[in-house]
């Protein structure tokens, strides 16, 4: 699916839960925001300029949620929602004054929840996801996509009391799948597949800028800012676009060159799964892109020698973290 990008639009709101809110796209607004499917919460940074006092006040000791949304005409869509971490007010020059809006998305349920709770025997990892997220509801995090985990009941009763988000570690490391918190929404994925979803086709008329290059880390895209780039599912390239890593003739370096050639792989279909997505912009100003990091979505476990743990996991398993 490929959509052209024309006519920026851009919704900043501030607010409380479920109550009042107030627009702050008509002033101009400077935004970053850090997205990824690691389990370390994703985060936004707004700066918004000449904000009157009284509006300012509101910010500071009453709205408590941020949500951005952003794109263009036919392609608009949320890109950030969560929770006010911090209001700083400066000025950058005589005339004009900022305040600068600190987010984070579950990072309160991240550090703050805990299990309390004793399940019975029989139960398996789907109640086990089911008990860590509910402990994550006081704080706005709910469940959302999670696969067909393992249906192997325990002989046991289980008593789960710590940080929920170290059972959810737990659980996705034995069901071999990768959690993190998008939107409010507890995910998982598993780590040899993607979630479902729309596959926007990234190429020049649709938005990219420049050409992918194939890094350390995995293809490196830069595009238009587009809310359709979604973490844990797939876009599609052309990989004769993408400019190939140089490898180093040193041979030193020759261990260092295959675990690249294993890691940042190219996906003979041109389909790649985003690992981590920067949407930046500017209302009054040039920068208006998402920037991504992306995998072969067939990638395939490294080899033995490559990988630094104590298990090896099973062949044919997609390992995204090496």
């Amino acid at each position: 699916m490929g959509t052209k990008q024309y006519g920026r639009k851009v919704s900043i709101l501030v607010g409380q839960s479920g109550g009042a809110a107030t627009e702050l796209s008509e002033l101009r607004c400077v935004f970053k925001i850090s997205r990824g499917d690691l389990q370390t919460p994703n985060s936004a940074r707004v700066r918004v300029y000449n904000v009157s006092e009284t509006t300012r006040q509101r910010i500071e000791k009453e709205f408590t949620r941020l949500v951005v949304q952003a794109g263009y005409t036919g392609n608009f869509g949320i890109i950030f929602d969560g929770t006010i971490k911090q209001v700083r007010r400066g000025r950058e020059s005589q005339t004009d004054t900022y305040l600068d809006i600190t987010a984070a998305d579950g990072d309160s349920a991240y550090n703050f929840a805990v299990v309390n709770k004793t399940l019975a025997a029989g139960s398996t990892s789907a109640d086990h996801v089911a008990a860590a997220v509910a402990a994550m509801n006081p704080f706005g995090v709910t469940q959302g996509y999670v696969p067909t985990l393992s249906t192997n009941p325990l002989p046991r009763g289980k008593v789960m009391f710590g940080m929920a988000r170290d059972f959810m570690r737990s659980v996705s490391k034995t069901n071999q799948t990768v959690w993190s918190i998008q939107d409010g929404k507890a995910i998982m994925v598993p780590e040899t597949s993607y979630m479902p979803g729309d596959i926007p086709e990234i190429t020049s008329e649709t938005g990219m800028v420049g050409l992918p290059e194939q890094t350390q880390n995995g293809i490196t895209v830069k595009m238009l800012l587009n809310p359709n780039v979604k973490i844990s599912q797939l876009i599609k390239i052309n990989n004769a676009s993408v400019q190939r890593y140089e490898y180093s003739l040193n041979v030193g370096q020759q261990a260092q060159n295959e675990l690249i050639q294993h890691q940042a792989k190219l996906q003979d279909d041109g389909f790649y799964y985003v690992m981590t997505a920067e949407h930046s912009g500017d209302t009054r100003g040039n920068e208006y892109y998402t920037d991504v990091i992306c995998l072969a979505a067939d990638a395939t476990v490294l080899p033995k020698q490559f990988i630094n743990r104590g298990e090896v996991p099973p062949e044919n398993v997609i390992k995204k973290f090496g």
